[in-house]
């Protein structure tokens, strides 16, 4: 057995971070933090117990630096490191740095790490081992004809995919020969901007396929087994948002043949730690190797309630030389277990990733669900770094308790400040498809379709908690009239007014205090009466109609953030004397969110057709076009490669036929 660590560096941020220390807590193991300059404000460098500052927030100059890493680690005498997710997690330089230095690495070998880095490297081991393996190209002659040819060859439809990296990063789906030089380009440039490698495969690309991930963990000893599987069906932009275990898909049968095709997978490379085979699973429950993941996954918390296991906790003792102490035939599945990706971005708009500042934090302690949460009320959400905020885990006697606890928890949840996914969660959890276990990687584009429309009494009820909540705010802050009636009057005609605007409409509200709590409001054409119960903390009790529901509100300026019946929605308090000044630019094309421009395709006096991409912008390690909204001549580009840009800024101005022609 090796020697105990005593303490140990979390090379990570967020979440990932935080519940690695969690079981370092356990386990009475001291943690070192690094955080970069953007995130000393966050939790996890508040709760480790020393934290390095490693440098400025572009990852590139802080959580990627492997000589920055493994100074913390010597100038706290940490004597571990774990690389979490990301980053570093994946990076046989840096295993075999810390070993250099005479540090643990908590993961894989380097051998290991370097072998499966490359898909291409990583196809022909597996296929070696004898498992199953999607027909494509990953050879090493990365000129774009040749991939067009190999492409062509497959035949349509195929996939592009990043050879160095995952998570959806540099990949495309191709439908006609037209989209190559295109989908080469941009694949090529994410995968060298998220893994510093732009060389592709190409394969062929298998419709309404199934995500399925078995989890392998083995020892330094030789030991090796499957922790059974994960469903990762559930995706946006070829990242998961949701994960279960186990699959709904999957019988005893095919559990027991992907669960030996992993381990095949792994004893190719004699691996140990804990690391993940992921598989496409087509209709006919035929499998095909995708990848693996020589790290802790994201969605690891499925699988250890229903094994009972602490993923980390043994990755940690196998790092120290210890055995597994357990083998294939002591495993057994309990119950199920689904978790949620929470992201702050808005999937109205095609699932832009947002920033800005959390205001609440609220979640309820609830039986059988746990919350992973990188953030906390009064953080802030930078653009240097993935969106997801937390990961919800719900656990039951079966599936669909999972799922009717998770969508319990997450109706309650409150995350205010910025725009998030959970309402898009919600839905998920609710459809019948998803509730049928009937999901493959295309469900959110074919099967999910518009949020609805608010409904009117949501609406009522937002709009009156909001302007109550206003009302006890200024009666509040009045010194000497604090016990007085606010929208009290004489006549009772005389009724008290009060403006909110949420997305493009505006909503006028009058009302008058009738005593006892009481409430007269008129909303457009509709006369209510409301009664107002208690106000404590963030929550307002209102009686609508006879029932009465409690509304979580929270103030932050002009805003007013509001949450009920699990909808929450951001109301702006419309003033009485608007601020007219501003730049009215016409026919603008404006940054949908913040980030860096990487490329601009048109100049001052381009003629352009609707739905050309005139720049091309990354945020948050994902690329998004800005396209021209209607035929045009473009004017002014106010931009350049490389410049950083707030979200709404000015990026090129245009005018429509009509008007470029007077």
């Amino acid at each position: 057995m090796g020697e105990k660590i005593q303490k140990l560096l979390i090379a990570n941020r967020g979440e990932i971070a935080r519940r690695i220390m969690r079981t370092c807590r356990d386990l009475g193991i001291a943690t070192v933090a690094v955080f970069s300059d953007a995130d000393e404000g966050m939790p996890f460098v508040r709760e480790a117990d020393e934290a390095v500052r490693i440098g400025p927030a572009p990852s590139q100059e802080s959580y990627l630096k492997i000589e920055g890493i493994i100074d913390a680690a010597k100038r706290t005498g940490a004597e571990a490191i774990h690389p979490g997710y990301g980053f570093l997690a994946e990076n046989a330089a840096f295993a075999e740095a810390c070993a250099e230095a005479g540090i643990i690495f908590v993961g894989p070998s380097p051998s290991a790490i370097r072998s499966m880095g490359s898909k291409r490297e990583a196809k022909a081991l597996v296929a070696a081992a004898n498992v199953p393996v999607i027909p494509g190209y990953d050879g090493a002659d990365q000129n774009p004809e040749i991939l067009a040819k190999e492409a062509k060859k497959i035949d349509f439809p195929v996939l592009l995919k990043a050879s160095a990296g995952g998570g959806g990063k540099g990949m495309r789906i191709v439908r006609t020969e037209d989209e190559l030089p295109d989908a080469i380009a941009g694949a090529r440039r994410e995968a060298e901007g998220s893994f510093g490698d732009g060389a592709l495969l190409v394969e062929k690309y298998i419709e309404r396929p199934r995500h399925v991930e078995i989890q392998i963990i083995g020892d330094q000893k030789g030991a090796l087994v499957h922790l059974f599987e994960r469903e990762c069906s559930v995706q946006r932009r070829y990242q998961k948002i949701i994960e279960e275990a186990p699959s709904p898909a999957l019988n005893e049968e095919l559990r027991a043949k992907m669960g030996q095709a992993a381990i095949a997978a792994g004893q190719a490379i004699a691996y140990y730690g804990a690391g993940t085979v992921e598989f496409i699973l087509d209709a006919n429950g035929d499998f095909f190797f995708l990848e693996v993941n020589t790290r802790l996954q994201v969605e690891h918390p499925v699988t250890e309630c229903i094994t009972g296991l602490d993923l980390v906790a043994i990755q940690i003792a196998v790092a120290q030389g210890e055995s597994l102490g357990f083998a294939q035939e002591d495993l057994r599945l309990q119950g199920a277990a689904v978790e949620a990706r929470l992201y702050a971005e808005d999937p109205d708009q095609g699932f832009l990733p947002g920033s800005g500042g959390v205001i609440d934090w609220h979640c309820e302690s609830l039986e059988g669900v746990r919350y992973d949460a990188g953030v906390e009320a009064g953080s802030e959400v930078g653009i240097h770094y993935d969106p997801m905020l937390a990961k919800i885990i719900a656990s039951g006697s079966d599936r669909g308790e999972a799922i009717r606890r998770l969508r319990s928890a997450l109706r309650h949840l409150s995350v205010q400040g910025l725009v998030t996914n959970r309402e898009f969660l919600v839905r998920v959890l609710e459809h019948p498809r998803f509730i049928a276990g009937d999901i493959d990687t295309h469900f959110v584009q074919d099967s999910m379709g518009e949020a609805p429309a608010l409904s009117e009494a949501w609406l009522d009820r937002g709009l009156i908690a909001a302007a109550l909540w206003a009302e006890a705010e200024r009666r509040e802050a009045r010194p000497f009239l604090g016990a007085s009636l606010a929208g009290y009057r004489n006549s009772r005609f005389a009724l008290e007014s009060v403006e909110f605007a949420l997305a493009e409409e505006e909503y006028g509200l009058r009302y008058v205090a009738l005593g006892d709590e009481r409430y007269r409001f008129v909303i457009g054409e509709r006369e209510l009466v409301v009664r107002r119960g208690a106000r404590s903390g963030r929550s307002i009790d209102i009686e609508v109609d006879g029932i009465r529901s409690s509304v979580r509100v929270v103030w932050e300026a002009d805003q007013v953030a509001v949450q009920h019946d699990g909808i929450a929605r951001t109301f702006t308090i419309v003033p009485r004397f608007p601020d007219a000044s501003g730049e009215d630019v016409g026919g603008g094309c404006t940054a949908p969110m913040p980030g860096k421009i990487v490329e601009v395709r048109v100049e001052a006096g381009n003629r352009v057709e609707a739905g050309d991409t005139l720049v091309i912008m990354e945020a948050m390690k994902m690329e998004h076009s800005v396209v021209a909204p209607h035929e045009g001549l473009v004017t002014e580009v106010r931009v350049s490669a490389g410049d950083q840009v707030d979200a709404d800024a000015v990026l090129v101005i245009m005018e429509d036929e009509e008007a470029a022609a007077d």
